[in-house]
């Protein structure tokens, strides 16, 4: 009885298909990256603004940076960082830093490193799910950083248009 037990379990688990244990899931590609890096650039460019893009992939590693001529160089950390705040949030860094504001319980955001509570961080979906995200740095501002940002994501129509 008991090695008809084992051999039932046994068969069991060789029966359940291996690919079980495994997500698929969405992956931004370089192609996609410069698309929306490119798209944002000419968004910003059409009035005049010069900026820096970050794009990340879903794992917070930077796939592409544009920076447009004569960008301070601060701004290429802050378009990174914006972009890894709302991959990390999975929220537009703009909503969290008026939310951060606003909720004393929050604010303990702006002390954490890698984040930048700064509007121009947008994260990107695809079907409900967080693919990468897109940081705009160099703008003007925090609303037209993210006006720029959110100009890109009209470039890949594979991506959500609207935001957590």
């Amino acid at each position: 009885m008991k090695t008809l037990l084992l051999g039932s379990t046994l068969l069991c688990l060789l029966a359940s298909p291996a690919h079980a244990q495994l997500r698929k899931v969405d992956e931004l590609s370089l192609a996609a990256a410069k698309r929306l890096a490119d798209a944002a650039m000419a968004a910003c460019q059409a009035q005049g603004r010069h900026i820096v893009v970050s794009v990340l992939d879903r794992g917070g590693n930077v796939v592409t940076v544009q920076r447009a001529d004569g960008v301070g160089p601060h701004n290429t950390e802050a378009s990174r960082r914006k972009a890894y705040t709302a991959l990390s949030t999975k929220s537009d860094t703009y909503a969290l830093a008026s939310a951060a504001n606003a909720n004393a319980d929050m604010r303990n955001l702006t002390s954490l490193p890698e984040l930048l509570l700064l509007g121009g961080g947008l994260p990107l979906m695809a079907q409900g799910q967080v693919v990468g995200a897109i940081g705009v740095a160099g703008g003007g501002g925090a609303l037209q950083d993210r006006a720029c940002a959110q100009a890109a994501l009209a470039a890949i129509p594979e991506l959500d248009l609207t935001t957590p």
